[in-house]
């Protein structure tokens, strides 16, 4: 049987998680899901190794939460099994979910132009990160990186389209 054997670029993927440890004698990994993700809909992940995205086929799995205890089709042994532990686990970016006008997924507002609605062009995007419950707007200004609070009042539309985000800043918050 001939197996077709492929990469994906990351800039295709998003992260949904990583391979946490084995689980059992067959074979089976434990992977820490921060992304909701329907399972039963997919039939293979990507996972990081050496720097590539390889493909894994899904022999069956269990989902308990944030955990999701997976077989992998050619991965029999505790000992293959254990050299999947730390990858990182991707999904093609055409596989999630659509979102709700006005929303959107961390990667795709990188680069994006910040505009406030008084002090105009901030700067890009560089990073969206999370501190607890709040994400966050990493934002180069001139230089320096201004922290912008994803939720309203801050920031105002986003526009996929234009690549900007319109964002009204209180009189001073680039001043902190």
């Amino acid at each position: 049987m001939a197996f077709l054997f492929y990469t994906m670029e990351k800039g295709q993927c998003f992260k949904i998680g990583y391979v946490a440890k084995t689980h059992g004698l067959k074979g089976e990994v434990t992977l820490i899901v921060a992304e909701p993700v329907d399972f039963d809909s997919i039939e293979s992940v990507f996972i990081e190794l050496r720097d590539s995205l390889v493909p894994h086929f899904i022999s069956s799995f269990s989902d308990r939460g944030d955990k999701v205890f997976v077989k992998f089709d050619d991965i029999d042994t505790p000992e293959k099994a254990a050299s999947l532990k730390g990858g990182s686990i991707y999904l093609p970016k055409d596989a999630r979910p659509k979102l709700k006008r006005g929303e959107f997924y961390d990667d795709e507002v990188l680069g994006f132009s910040v505009v406030d609605e008084s002090l105009g062009e901030l700067g890009e995007v560089t990073e969206v990160s999370s501190s607890g419950p709040n994400r966050l707007l990493t934002v180069d200004v001139k230089g320096k990186e201004v922290l912008i609070p994803i939720n309203s009042p801050f920031v105002l539309s986003t526009n996929k389209t234009k690549k900007t985000i319109k964002v009204a800043l209180p009189e001073g918050f680039l001043d902190i």
